[in-house]
């Protein structure tokens, strides 16, 4: 306590000291102390009891003291909001000072200052700043007007300084240019929907102009702003790429970046075939390889960037691969880096040039690098099919070293070979054996006993390997046991006489000696199986599995498309979007690549398609469980005469999608959807008109009038997205339900944004609330080309099978093709099962609007919606107007709607003069029905 008093004395001394020379005469005095102030400051001090003291110093003539003065107001502002003000006078007054550099440094630093009582002051010497003659100003104005907006958004807005850093970008100087696209920028992430930069060619022709004058940030600004920007065709994105090219020469590798972002980007919307396409390919490749030959840091960043711009575009690379070759002297992150872009770029032409370098790289000392090495060896002959043999022979030299890690990972990438390759490799199998007992890493464990079992018919003695690991059982790792259990369970069925003892053993240890429940489930699983039907657990057990795909960590294709529209910044180098790390207030927006030259997407297609109101869950996942388990064969059948056109179609509706948990029809529903006794059949074809006679007053009731209008046509929901690509291995599907002459379709537009071509595509549906099913097979007729895009149309009918679902119009989908089979939800509108023949006769609907119980009505809101409009989209979509009359002055429509499985929906519509607010009295025998009518 002495020490901390003594302290305070001392301190509060040297403050006292430091207020007298603040309030000297002598200017070099003030100006030693200020420093002296700022020096306090930057080590920690608490100084802000000289606030005022500093501020009497503001009013001088010396550049240096003001800069000083300034940056201990922007530093004790905020704690001293009320003293600040006393600052802002001479602010005003330095905003029109004679030298710019003064007018620049208080717009500077007042923008600084986060102080609300502050900011109202700002903006007339800010308004001044931004028209201000000299460039230096305007573009110190410029960033000043992104801080402001950061601050009191509101008053930006309302003071117009948006619009005047609109007309900066016209400046006659580029840095003026530069500043104000980068203040527009940032303004407009805060604000995505803001349109604030709004990009045309006349702007971005400014821009262009801009972008040879102005210093190399300055230069970062703007292409990142040209990102942004969409090309209306190919012409204009070549014209810019050749603008933009200069820039790949420049020695800030920040500018190359942003340049590559640019070009990469605006690549996709030039033909393949055009002769500058392939000379801007050979243009990409230099710049990006200098690059590789700075500092450690600016390399990983490089190369990190690079492996992006390769599996998006492997040919700028291809000739390059010696300068992906490891060096001693680089570090293990550049190291590993460069090893995952040899494996993307290798190919039969320099396949033994890759090798003949892993192969070396397998002999080095760094255990890490080794590793991944080999591993690399194994994805090269997965990847190259023609190096196969070669690859298997080096990781067997690899393994006669029998160096304890190097043999491990050679294991690892020796099944996955089996994998690709089956039946080809195997007497590789008997070296592998030999190193059993050195094996002690999980991953290399499981791969062998995965070998041993997959191939125990070729081991003599292999019940003796397995039986040696399943001593050690309870001490293996989750992998091993899983493994392990497999493992044993296909040597029984190939060898059940010699191994029921040994399978009786692993089953007891999985599922009694077990606390892990997925061993657990896994053993009951395979138990019930042998025990019930051994022929059936012999076609689970020991199918034939797929093949393992060439690359198996490439980027989702839709992830791809927004980090190659993020090159340059910290979403490249992370290789995740930006959403996925930055945190805040902020909406980060999602960028995407532009839609490839020929593709039949537009831009504007692409944009809408991706906004819904609500997402479709997609259910399941292809990783799932259910995924795995199901394996549908949704093939259509070839045999037998051709079906008609609607009445029975693919059958594809008589399989649940959903497996056992929900086999039984909901027969509440199908009651539910009859109707009463007391209401009877409806008629198979209603009166095209109203004109026959009623009685009992009926038609002085049911006057029509001439109010009625033409039918517009049904209407169809715009195009949303229901499977995304990221969760269907590149397939993007996205589509609406539309009803044309009486038969409903299934519009979709289906997308290929994987590196591979799709083709056998089939569609099946679950069983439904209204036995929606495909009423013929899903027509594509061609094979799906990467970043191709086709338009399909898909008849459905309602014979299929029925289920109650929630929500009532939900359609679960099952889409199959070469690679998968793939799952969604999407909602289907209840207007598409409006039929055609819904016009109710008069005496029906006053009879049956009687008979209908209170409880099974119910109203919901129209707003802004007018009479003649209204009648013309209802009888479009088959909802028809059987009445109009006048009550009370308000005009009373009586609607009737039939739906597909014959149930009748009455509906009474009050409309008042005037007011385009609407009430509707929906009415059903069918209370499940009567819930849904809002969507009507």
């Amino acid at each position: 306590n002495e020490w901390m008093f003594l302290f305070s004395l001392v301190c509060s001394g040297e403050i006292f000291e430091l207020k007298a020379e603040l309030n000297s005469d002598k200017k070099e005095k003030k100006k030693e102390a200020v420093k002296k102030v700022i020096a306090s400051m930057t080590v920690g001090k608490d100084v802000s009891a000289l606030f005022p003291d500093v501020v009497n110093c503001m009013q001088t003539d010396n550049l240096e003291l003001k800069k000083l003065v300034y940056l201990y107001l922007m530093n004790y502002a905020k704690s001293q909001p009320d003293m600040a003000i006393m600052a802002v006078n001479t602010f005003v007054k330095d905003c029109e000072d004679p030298n710019p550099l003064i007018r620049a440094l208080a717009v500077r630093t007042m923008g600084c200052i986060r102080v609300d009582k502050i900011t109202e002051y700002l903006c007339e010497p800010l308004r001044k700043c931004l028209k201000d003659e000299d460039p230096y100003v305007r573009k110190t104005a410029a960033v000043c007007v992104a801080k402001l907006h950061d601050i009191n958004a509101q008053l930006v807005e309302d003071q117009g300084f948006l619009d005047t850093l609109k007309d900066l970008i016209s400046d006659s100087n580029p840095m003026v240019v530069a500043n104000a696209v980068a203040a527009l920028s940032e303004i407009a992430e805060s604000h995505p929907n803001s349109n604030l930069l709004d990009l045309n060619p006349q702007t971005i022709n400014k821009l262009l102009t801009a972008l040879n004058e102005c210093t190399e940030w300055g230069q970062i600004f703007i292409l990142d702003c040209l990102a942004n920007y969409t090309p209306r065709d190919d012409r204009e994105s070549q014209s810019i790429c050749e603008r933009v090219t200069p820039r790949l020469s420049h020695a800030n590798s920040a500018v190359v970046l942003s340049a590559v972002k640019v070009l990469m980007k605006f690549m996709e919307m030039l033909p393949k075939d055009l002769d500058y396409y392939g000379t801007l390919l050979k243009k990409l490749a230099p710049p990006l390889v200098t690059l590789l030959s700075a500092e450690p840091e600016l390399q990983y960043v490089a190369l990190r960037n690079i492996n992006l711009i390769v599996q998006r575009r492997p040919e700028i690379m291809k000739h390059e691969m010696k300068v992906f070759f490891v060096k001693y002297n680089d570090p293990i992150y550049v190291k590993l880096e460069k090893l995952d872009i040899m494996i993307r770029l290798a190919s039969q032409a320099n396949i033994a040039q890759v090798l003949a370098e892993l192969k070396e790289y397998a002999t080095e000392v760094d255990v890490d690098f080794v590793r991944k090495a080999v591993r690399a060896i194994g994805r090269c002959a997965i990847k190259v099919e023609q190096s196969a043999e070669r690859c298997v022979s080096t990781l067997l030299d690899l393994i006669q070293t029998k160096v304890n890690y190097v043999v491990q990972e050679a294991i690892v990438v020796i099944k996955d070979i089996f994998r690709k390759y089956p039946n080809k490799y195997e007497s590789v199998i008997a070296t592998l054996c030999e190193n059993l007992d050195s094996l002690d890493e999980p991953e290399a464990r499981a791969a062998m006993i995965w070998i041993v079992g997959e191939y125990a018919e070729r081991i003599d003695n292999a019940d003796e390997l397995l039986e040696s690991f399943l001593e050690g059982f309870h001490d293996e790792s989750t992998q091993v046991q899983l493994q392990l259990l497999t493992a044993i369970v296909k040597l029984f069925l190939k060898k059940p006489t010699e191994t029921q003892e040994l399978v009786q053993q692993v089953l007891s240890l999985a599922t009694q000696d077990s606390d892990n429940p997925d061993l657990r489930d896994r053993g009951y699983i395979y138990w019930r199986l042998l025990s019930t039907d051994p022929v059936a657990a012999k076609e689970v057990v020991l199918a034939e599995k797929p093949l393992i795909s060439e690359e198996t960590d490439l980027i989702e294709p839709t992830l791809l498309e927004e980090l190659i529209c993020h090159i340059g910044t910290l979403a490249s180098v992370y290789h995740k979007p930006p959403s996925a790390f930055v945190e805040g207030s902020r909406g980060v927006q999602h960028k995407r690549l532009p839609c490839s030259a020929g593709s039949v997407d537009s831009p504007e297609t692409s944009s809408t398609a991706g906004v819904s109101d609500a997402p479709p869950a997609v259910i399941p996942s292809q990783g799932d469980l259910l995924g795995d388990l199901l394996n549908l064969d949704l093939t259509p059948t070839t045999t037998g005469p051709p079906p008609p056109a609607v009445s029975t179609g693919m059958q594809l509706g008589a399989m649940d999608l959903l497996g056992g948990g929900l086999d039984s029809l909901c027969d509440t529903l199908v009651c539910d959807l009859q109707i009463g006794a007391g209401f009877g059949a409806a008629p198979a074809a209603m009166p095209a008109s109203f004109g026959a006679p009623g009685s009992g007053g009926l038609d002085d009731l049911f006057d029509l009038g001439s109010g009625v209008g033409m039918p517009m046509g049904a209407y169809s929901p715009p195009k949303s997205v229901w499977l995304q690509a990221m969760k269907a291995k590149g397939l993007e599907i996205s589509g609406t339900f539309a009803r044309r002459a009486g038969v409903i379709q299934m519009e979709m537009t289906l997308t290929n944004k994987a590196m591979s071509v799709m083709t056998d595509f089939a569609i099946q549906f679950n069983r439904n609330s209204f036995g929606l099913s495909p009423a013929g097979p899903l027509q594509v007729l061609t094979p799906l080309s990467p970043n191709q895009s086709i338009e399909v149309a898909l008849p459905l009918n309602t014979s299929g099978p029925v289920m109650k679902m929630d929500p009532l119009n939900n359609l679960q989908v099952a889409v199959k093709n070469n690679i998968d089979v793939f799952y969604f939800s999407c909602q289907y509108p209840i207007s598409m099962l409006f039929v055609e023949d819904g016009k109710m006769e008069r005496q029906i609907f006053l009879a049956t609007w009687k008979d209908i119980p209170n409880e099974n009505e119910s109203q919901f809101q129209i707003k802004d919606c007018h009479l003649n409009a209204v009648s013309n989209k209802l009888q479009g979509s088959n909802i028809f107007t059987i009445a109009k009359r006048t009550v009370d002055g308000q005009d009373m429509l009586y609607l009737s709607v039939k739906l597909t499985n014959g149930i009748w929906v009455l509906a009474e519509l009050r409309i008042q003069a005037g007011n385009p607010n609407y009430t509707p009295c929906i009415c059903c025998y069918s209370a499940v029905i009567k819930n849904i009518t809002p969507s009507f």
